[in-house]
């Protein structure tokens, strides 16, 4: 079973928690065991899962990853965004929760975010749950 979720951002380089769009989706398909499996269709976005609970986790991970991949570096990519398409690697395009009673199985503080690295877009999320 799969579902899209529609994701808009705001900034060029933000960190949205989508596990609660996740959750709706599993709960709306009464999934009760399995897994699910979230794909970005996009090069200059991703997906991570991390602590959902303090929000300068992000600022964190987005300041990291801009001091590892600056976005001006005299990259060759003729489109100037080289430095999201690199990020958008470096995090990965898919990942997979398992569900347990029709619940994403995440840790205490886990969540699950949409990385995008080239905004403001509008962007999808494709979600396939897995019965079983």
């Amino acid at each position: 079973m799969r579902e899209t979720l529609s994701v808009q951002t705001q900034q060029r380089s933000q960190m949205l928690d989508i596990t609660a769009q996740v959750q709706q989706v599993v709960s709306g398909l009464g999934v009760q065991e399995g897994r699910v499996v979230l794909h970005c269709p996009h090069t200059t976005a991703g997906l991570t899962i991390n602590e959902g609970a303090d929000p300068a986790v992000r600022a964190d991970i987005l300041a990291a990853l801009e001091k590892l991949v600056p976005w001006q570096a005299g990259y060759r990519h003729q489109e100037g965004n080289a430095a999201a398409h690199i990020k958008s690697s470096l995090m990965g395009h898919s990942l997979t929760v398992l569900l347990d009673q029709g619940r994403l199985v995440l840790g205490t503080w886990q969540a699950i975010f949409f990385c995008e690295f080239d905004g403001p877009r509008g962007r999808r999320v494709l979600v396939d749950v897995l019965e079983g």
